[in-house]
């Protein structure tokens, strides 16, 4: 771990978080302490556990990794029924299609609990990336293999088709963030399949997001939503779509920081966000820290971070988002009946502000 990180007490407390938060299994709960988010997404585990590879605690990594890969084996036979009806031009309903969570011994969700949607493509794309980068682009080894190339099998034949995104929502089934995380397991594939053939499908997915998710010379949310989006902001740093100093990056970006600001800094999920009322959030707040710190913009990484810091509890947990300054302040009393407060802590919130403390180093 760097100097820098063991003298943060903060970036301290967020690796105790995600320690805490890792099963025996390798799993990487979301929330240990909200009910609805006792799964490990993909999505969520893929970055703590590139988190936790960035403040050296490589074998809890590789644990994680290694759940993925033993939870895509587990059900096979889900992906190759899957592949199959794909490539005789059947789509399965989004319900049969592999899930983006597991629960922490790596078995579907049971049946009856509330259910989230699970049809997401960005936690397979994410977790390739993941692996390919915790392994420092070492071809993935022998026992980690085939779920590997089963998992980008089904992101080459899958990727066009309509799902969930990152936030579990629908909005039109088409999504920039998604496809930015599709093609970065694509890239990721090329190096842990030693196969530059996947460079054609991960250039075929940029070429997609450059023709239909643009306008006005930035990235828009979806296909037909011409809105910004926070996840937007991974489509540079770190699924490396396009540079930092990109144009459409620059100016995507730039939208993120105009649009998406609240009172303080911290940066919403979009506009119209309803979700305990749309508040702030902290994960997308060091995302764009650690986009400003990789493109050189230090003064901006800093003041953003400062202001993640200030919304730890007393203990140092980091919270999913705060609602003090909610689009909705009237859809936060509904969602707190639903399920109780705002999920604290978010170990993805806690992985986030580690990669943006790191990469200020």
């Amino acid at each position: 771990m760097t100097t820098h990180l063991q003298e943060d007490k903060l970036a301290q407390r967020s690796l105790e978080v995600l320690r805490a938060g890792q099963a025996p299994s390798g799993a990487l709960i979301a929330s240990p302490s909200f009910d609805v988010y006792k799964f490990s997404w993909l999505r969520d585990g893929s970055f703590c556990a590139h988190a936790l590879d960035a403040a050296g605690d490589h074998d809890a990594a590789r644990a994680f990794h290694r759940w993925v890969a033993r939870s895509v084996e587990a059900h096979r036979g889900l992906f190759e029924t899957t592949l199959a009806a794909l490539r005789a031009g059947t789509v399965p309903p989004a319900e049969a299609m592999p899930p983006t969570r597991y629960t922490l011994d790596g078995e579907l969700e049971p049946e009856g609990d509330e259910a989230w949607p699970n049809f997401q493509l960005d936690g397979y794309g994410m977790w390739l990336w993941a692996l390919a980068a915790h392994l420092d682009g070492a071809p993935a080894p022998d026992d980690l293999r085939p779920a590997v190339r089963l998992v980008a099998d089904y992101l080459r034949e899958a990727w066009g088709l309509r799902c969930f995104d990152c936030w579990e929502e629908f909005g039109g089934g088409e999504h920039a963030s998604t496809l930015g995380a599709v093609a970065a397991g694509f890239d990721g594939a090329v190096r842990l399949l030693d196969e530059p053939g996947w460079q054609i499908d991960a250039d075929r997915v940029r070429s997609e997001l450059m023709e239909r998710f643009t306008v006005g010379g930035r990235f828009k949310r979806g296909a037909q939503d011409e809105r910004v989006d926070g996840s937007l902001l991974w489509l540079a740093v770190p699924f490396g779509v396009l540079g930092p100093d990109h144009p459409v990056i620059r100016a995507t970006v730039d939208a993120v920081r105009r649009d998406l600001s609240g009172p303080g800094g911290g940066i919403y999920r979009y506009r119209g966000d309803t979700y305990f009322g749309g508040g702030q959030w902290l994960l997308l707040t060091s995302s764009l820290a650690w986009h400003d710190a990789v493109a050189g913009n230090t003064a901006a990484a800093i003041a953003a971070q400062d202001w993640v810091r200030a919304q730890a509890t007393a203990d140092g947990d980091l919270p999913e988002q705060v609602t003090g300054c909610a689009q909705t302040p009237e859809m936060i009393a509904e969602w707190v009946e639903r399920w109780g407060p705002v999920a604290t802590p978010l170990l993805w919130s806690h992985a986030m502000y580690l990669l943006a403390e790191r990469a200020l180093t």
